[in-house]
C-alpha cells in the first residue's frame, strides 16, 4: 500500500508566491494548500492536520509570529517555517525563538527550502515518536518505576502482580545495577502493606559492630553509649516491609538472630528481658551466589530457605536490549525536567551505539550516562558526540585477546570471559555456546561451574 503523501500548508499573501511554492513542493510529491490570510490559514489548521507548516512573516490578518503562537497551540507537533526576506531576519530569529522550526530566505534558489521542509519532517517525526514512546511508558510499559516490554521484564511485571498481597517473604537476584530495590518498592507499594513503612536495610553498609543494634534496637544501659532505649529497624517496620539489601553481608552471629525473627515473629532489644510481636514482610536482595557463601559457610542454609519463599531473578541489561530505548526516553525526560534543558530525543547513531555496547553495571550505568550526556549536550537531540569515549569507542566488551594480552591474562581467566562473552552474543543460550565451544553441554556446565 502506497503512502500518503505529506501535507505542507503554504501561507503567503502573494498568490503568485503561494503558486510557485505549490508547483516547487507537488513536484517532489507532497501534497499542497494554499492560504493568502493567515486567519482562514489558521481556520484550516484547525479543520486538518498538517506535516509542515510554510508562512511568510509579512501576511494578512495577523502577521506569522502571531500565526506561529497560534499554531503551536492547534498543532504542537507541526514544524513552522518561517519565510522572510533579507531586511527581516532579526524578526525570523526571533521567530525561531519562539518556537519555529527554522527559517529560508525568499529567493529562486529551491534546494535550500526543500532541505529545509525534509528535515522539518524528519523533526516532526521524531516528535511523534517521543509522544508515542511516553504514552507507552506511562501506560503498559511502566509499572511502580520499573520500566520494560521485553519477555523478562513482562513476566517480573506478572509475579509483582501475583505475589504482592501474600505475606511471604521474597529474594530478588540479579547483578549490580539490575533495579532489585526498586522490584522490592514495587511489590511493596502494590501490596496491602504500601500504607506502612518501607524500611530499607544496605548491609554491607552498616559496620558489623553497629548492624545488631541498629535492627533490634536497645534499652538504655544495654551497653556504654547506651543513653536511652532506640527502637530498632525491625520494629520501624511494623505491618510494613523490611527491605535487606545484598543480604550475603550480613555477619553469621547475625543471621541466626534473623531467623529466630522470623521463625517466632517478635523481636527482643539488647539489654531487654522480655520479647515482642512484629509483623513485617522481609524482601532481600543479592548480587552474588548464595549457594556458593553457603558452601563457604558464609550464610545460613536455613535462612536461606526463609528468605526466598519466593525468589526473582532479574536480568541483566545486556538480555534485554529492546527495553533500552524505553529506558534512554526515560531518563531523557527525567534528567532534562531537572536540568531545565530542552533536550526531548536521541539520534539514531547514538542510540545504536547504546544498544551496542554490553552494559556491565546495567541500568544504573545506563542512567548516569544519559544524566551525563544531558549534562554535556548543547543540541535539543542527544547526539553521538554526547557520550562517553566507552561507549563510542568499543561495541560489546570490545577485543578478549588483546585485552588479556594487555593485562596477562591466565588461560582459565581468558577462558571465563570469552564464556561470558559469548553468553551475551547468545543471549544466554547454553546450547549455543557449547556449540560455538564445541563441547557438551554437560562440560559447558562443570566449566561455568568450576570457572
Amino acid at each position: 500500500m502506497k503512502d500518503k503523501p505529506h501535507k505542507i500548508l503554504v501561507v503567503d499573501d502573494d498568490l503568485k508566491m503561494c503558486e510557485l511554492l505549490s508547483d516547487i513542493l507537488s513536484e517532489e510529491g507532497f501534497f499542497v494548500k494554499t492560504s493568502g490570510n493567515s486567519l482562514k490559514a489558521l481556520k484550516i489548521l484547525k479543520e486538518e492536520e498538517f506535516d509542515v507548516i510554510l508562512t511568510d512573516l509579512k501576511i494578512g490578518g495577523m502577521d506569522g509570529i502571531d500565526l506561529l503562537d497560534e499554531a503551536r497551540q492547534e498543532a504542537s507537533l507541526t514544524p513552522v517555517i518561517i519565510m522572510t526576506a533579507f531586511g527581516t531576519i532579526e524578526t525570523a530569529i526571533k521567530a525561531m525563538k519562539m518556537g519555529a522550526y527554522d527559517y529560508v530566505l525568499k529567493s529562486d534558489q529551491t534546494d535550500e527550502l526543500l532541505l529545509t521542509v525534509k528535515k522539518a519532517l524528519e523533526y516532526r517525526l521524531l516528535k511523534k515518536e517521543i509522544v508515542h514512546l511516553r504514552k507507552r511508558l506511562e501506560s503498559k510499559y511502566q509499572f511502580q518505576h520499573l520500566i520494560g516490554k521485553s519477555p523478562p521484564m513482562k513476566r517480573i511485571f506478572e509475579t509483582i502482580e501475583v505475589i504482592s498481597d501474600a505475606s511471604c517473604n521474597i529474594l530478588i537476584t540479579g547483578e549490580s545495577g539490575t533495579g532489585k530495590e526498586l522490584v522490592a518498592k514495587a511489590i511493596h507499594h502494590h501490596s496491602h502493606r504500601k500504607e506502612g513503612p518501607f524500611v530499607a536495610v544496605n548491609c554491607a553498609a552498616i559496620p558489623d559492630t553497629l548492624i545488631e543494634s541498629e535492627l533490634f534496637g536497645y534499652k538504655k544501659g544495654a551497653f556504654t553509649d547506651a543513653k536511652s532505649d532506640k527502637k530498632g529497624l525491625i520494629f520501624e517496620a511494623d505491618e510494613g516491609t523490611l527491605f535487606f539489601d545484598e543480604i550475603t553481608e550480613m555477619p553469621l552471629t547475625l543471621q541466626a538472630k534473623l531467623l529466630r525473627v522470623i521463625e517466632e515473629r517478635e523481636v527482643r532489644p539488647l539489654g531487654d528481658t522480655v520479647s515482642y510481636p512484629v509483623d513485617v514482610r522481609i524482601i532481600s536482595t543479592s548480587n552474588r551466589d548464595i549457594n556458593s557463601s553457603i558452601q563457604e559457610g558464609k550464610f545460613r542454609e536455613d535462612l536461606y530457605y526463609r528468605l526466598k519463599v519466593i525468589d526473582i531473578e532479574l536480568p541483566p541489561l545486556r538480555e534485554r536490549k529492546e527495553d533500552i530505548p524505553l529506558l534512554v526516553q526515560h531518563f531523557i525526560d527525567k534528567f532534562g525536567e531537572e536540568l531545565k534543558k530542552k533536550i526531548s530525543a536521541i539520534s539514531e547513531d547514538a542510540l545504536k551505539a547504546l544498544l551496542d555496547y554490553a552494559w556491565p553495571g546495567n541500568v544504573r550505568e545506563l542512567e548516569n550516562i544519559i544524566h551525563r550526556a544531558i549534562i554535556l549536550s548543547r543540541h535539543e537531540t542527544l547526539l553521538l558526540v554526547d557520550l562517553p569515549d566507552s561507549i563510542i569507542g568499543q561495541k560489546g566488551e570490545g577485543n578478549i585477546l588483546e585485552k588479556a594480552v594487555q593485562e596477562k591474562y591466565s588461560f582459565n581467566q581468558l577462558l571465563k570471559e570469552y564464556i561470558k562473552k559469548m553468553m551475551i552474543e547468545t543471549g544466554g543460550n547454553k546450547t549455543k555456546v557449547s556449540e560455538i565451544l564445541g563441547i557438551d553441554r554437560k562440560t559447558l556446565y562443570r566449566k561455568m561451574k568450576d570457572l
